[in-house]
């Protein structure tokens, strides 16, 4: 384990939870519909904020969303909003809640005519892009491939889906290993899946 924790992509270096994260989910190929949901949403609540700050909280977001069924959040009213911005376990914007639940009805949209899964990883083609940085410093907020994401997700009426929250979800949900070459991840979100 000291080997690992010497060549970890250092964004995650201090905290157990962000280590674990890191270790186990970020940048692994993700293609189930509901998770791909759920990162999207908690992606889009993170704009402004740190990643650490998101995920310290998504164990209150899935239970407040219904563990992110978007039949229930798409008919969240009034009533439910106002639930939500008081729920001091989740961020109480009232923009990034109504985002959420118009995000909720999108995503079942979408899921009437494909999988969200085909939808999203169309965009790479259907396999992730293996990128070779040795330091955070190479790694970019956003591509030409998220900027393409986050122009199909707004034209088909999602929120908070700006190019750097696309790459973000790109790079959590392994549509891109950004992995520096050094981290023991790289090569193992680069293996078959």
């Amino acid at each position: 384990m000291a080997k690992l924790e010497q060549e970890r992509c250092g964004w995650c270096l201090g905290d157990e939870l962000y280590e674990s994260y890191h270790d186990e989910e970020w940048g692994v190929p993700l293609h189930d519909d509901r998770k791909l949901f759920e990162f999207l949403i908690l992606e889009g609540a993170q704009a402004g904020l740190s990643w650490i700050t998101v995920l310290r909280k998504r164990e209150n977001y899935r239970h407040a969303f219904w563990d992110f069924d978007a039949e229930k959040m798409a008919s969240f009213g009034k009533r439910e909003k106002n639930k939500l911005l008081n729920n001091e376990g989740i961020i109480r914007n009232r923009l990034k809640i109504d985002s959420a639940i118009n995000n909720a009805q999108r995503f079942l949209e979408i899921q009437s005519t494909s999988s969200f899964d085909e939808y999203l990883w169309q965009f790479v083609d259907g396999s992730p892009i293996q990128n070779t940085f040795s330091s955070l410093a190479e790694v970019p907020a956003t591509t030409a491939t998220s900027d393409l994401m986050a122009k199909t997700l707004k034209k088909a009426g999602f929120n908070f889906v700006g190019s750097t929250i696309c790459y973000a979800f790109m790079q959590a949900t392994g549509m891109v290993n950004d992995h520096l070459v050094t981290c023991p991840r790289h090569k193992a979100c680069k293996g078959p899946l």
